[in-house]
């Protein structure tokens, strides 16, 4: 929640400001408009040889269960890059990003989960910062239900039937909470 202006740092209030139909925070003083708006999660299902990147998280939230490396995108970054970086970051892999995935929408956290389909360089990988451990997991060994986030199960499900019907598409759907 915005409590000050990022322009004079007065106080800002809550309201619907002209030719808007939304709440927002305004500034009482100077009338700077602080918009919010979702965030975006990217990440890569990088595949060797069959098998798929994963990672088990050090972090909250869901530590412990596993994910496909991804995280929010950084300013003067393009998806693609925050694709590679997530990666790199997280599994300490360098991947070749390919073409979009999967993207998840996820309105009641304001997040957009962007998935990449891509390829390791190497098959050299490790626990990134965030990371407990990475693994290459076929199919058969994902762990489906130590996956982190719902978005994750929902990209590999289309992943692994795309696969096996040998053409991948673009797939895009809408989580509600539980």
């Amino acid at each position: 929640m915005i409590k000050f202006c990022t322009q004079c740092a007065s106080p800002v209030q809550l309201r619907i400001p002209a030719g808007d139909n939304l709440p927002r925070h305004v500034c009482p003083g100077c009338g700077h408009i602080h918009y919010e708006n979702p965030r975006l999660v990217v990440g890569c299902v990088s595949e060797w040889e069959g098998a798929i990147l994963l990672c088990r998280r050090a972090i909250e939230p869901r530590y412990g269960l596993w994910t496909l490396p991804a995280g929010f995108m950084e300013n003067g970054e393009t998806t693609a890059e925050a694709a590679a970086r997530e990666t790199l970051e997280e599994a300490c892999a360098e991947i070749v990003v390919g073409e979009p995935f999967t993207m998840v929408n996820i309105p009641h956290i304001n997040q957009v989960h962007l998935f990449y389909r891509g390829s390791l360089k190497l098959p050299e990988f490790g626990a990134g910062e965030e990371s407990l451990d990475a693994a290459l997991v076929p199919e058969a060994e994902i762990p489906w239900d130590d996956l982190a986030f719902r978005s994750v199960t929902l990209c590999l499900q289309r992943y692994f039937a795309d696969r096996r019907r040998g053409r991948f598409g673009f797939h895009t759907a809408d989580l509600n909470p539980l």
